[in-house]
């Protein structure tokens, strides 16, 4: 491992882990979204608070912490950006400020599918919003979304983004073990329904 990749390493991870959605949560006094929905600190959580703007923020923040630790990876170390996209997910997802509690890495990861290449960004919004208008279950879209970005990888000219993508699509999926195991019950809830 190189100075760089470490670089690119710590770069993407301290970005990552910023919680915006707690943090956005808070300062808009709707208080510690922890203790809500999932527990988690995504976009999604931040939707049971019932504010769309909070969450709508947190959507846009969380993407761009994945996206901005990407471009600065590929314009200073060019060649560690996967690594750095790693980082931001598993910053998200594994936060060290909350004991390393954090976010299920949908929205990071699409960040850092744009930042790779927006041939696979698209890909992965599309894959994302359609199944959701489709299906209306936000954990079936974004693990499909996860899983698209690997094949775009691979399919549209990015081979050396498989393996990065890949190992994020196995973090987020195993994050979403739980929503797996309500999927398979029936009891997964759609987007705008009642608990």
């Amino acid at each position: 491992m190189t100075i760089e990749t470490i670089y690119a390493a710590v770069l993407g991870y301290v970005l990552g882990s910023i919680p915006f959605g707690l943090l956005l949560a808070r300062m808009a006094g709707l208080g510690d979204v922890r203790n809500i929905g999932s527990g988690n600190i995504g976009a999604t959580n931040v939707l049971r608070t019932g504010n769309k703007g909070v969450a709508a923020a947190t959507l846009l923040m969380d993407l761009a912490k994945g996206l901005a630790p990407v471009l600065i990876a590929k314009a200073i170390w060019p060649g560690s950006e996967g690594v750095a996209a790693v980082a931001a997910v598993l910053g998200h997802c594994f936060p060290v400020w909350l004991g390393f509690r954090g976010g299920k890495g949908v929205a990071t990861n699409a960040g850092v599918s744009f930042g790779l290449g927006w041939p696979i960004g698209l890909a992965y919004a599309l894959v994302w919003l359609g199944m959701l208008g489709v299906l209306r279950i936000s954990s079936v879209a974004g693990m499909s979304a996860v899983v698209a970005a690997v094949i775009a990888a691979a399919l549209l000219g990015y081979p050396q983004y498989v393996v990065p993508l890949a190992l994020i699509a196995v973090v987020v999926l195993w994050l979403h073990r739980a929503n797996i195991a309500r999927l398979m019950r029936g009891e997964e809830p759609k987007v705008g329904s009642k608990k």
